[in-house]
């Protein structure tokens, strides 16, 4: 996969909240092994494996919401897109930033009080490890929507006087292009003929 560029200080957050997070599965994985282990060749199962990968879990998918906002690897709908001039692309790029803002704005309006409440009492998860996942996941939640929303208003700004992209379905397959467009089928690794 390539990148796409990273454009500003907003850019740049984004991208080292996604290099951090790209370790979190890593590590919810290693907890799932050690669990798996202790419980069935020691005969120990712990108590703290199955809320930590949640809790890692919740982080991993905001950050990656975020990530994605960042690469513009969102879901589009280009059939319309690529048919009108670029200053309708450029509405449609307003409103869909402007829907997110709104999207944003509800959900914070709705989610703070909420979030303050389970914050300041730090509130906790209610198991026998009980951590403060509602304390932490909450809150977390609403400073993710802002930054997807600061992402949103930065993409549409270092988009906004770029030239037209023409999107084709192909663009979406992982098989080489140029032999696609001859006809030709993908090479392949040679058969072993013993």
């Amino acid at each position: 996969m390539v990148e796409h560029e990273r454009t500003g200080i907003v850019d740049l957050i984004t991208w080292g909240f996604s290099r951090i997070a790209m370790w979190a599965p890593a590590f919810v994985v290693a907890i799932m092994f050690y669990e798996v282990v202790m419980r069935y060749l020691f005969v120990k199962p712990t108590l703290w494996v199955n809320e930590m990968s949640l809790w890692v879990a919740g982080a991993i998918y905001m950050t990656a919401g975020l990530y994605a906002m960042q690469q513009r690897s969102h879901i589009r709908i280009f059939i319309i897109y690529d048919m009108v001039p670029r200053w309708w692309q450029k509405l449609f790029d307003l409103l869909s930033v402007l829907c997110i803002l709104i999207f944003v704005f509800a959900t914070i309006w709705g989610g703070y009080g909420e979030a303050m409440a389970k914050f300041m009492r730090w509130e906790r998860f209610g198991t026998a490890w009980d951590p403060p996942i509602p304390a932490t996941i909450k809150p977390l939640i609403l400073i993710t929507l802002i930054v997807v929303a600061i992402q949103a208003v930065s993409n549409l700004i270092y988009d906004w006087n770029r030239a037209p992209e023409s999107h084709d379905p192909a663009d979406d397959l992982d098989l080489p292009t140029d032999e696609l467009l001859k006809g030709e089928q993908p090479e392949t690794a040679p058969e072993n003929k013993s």
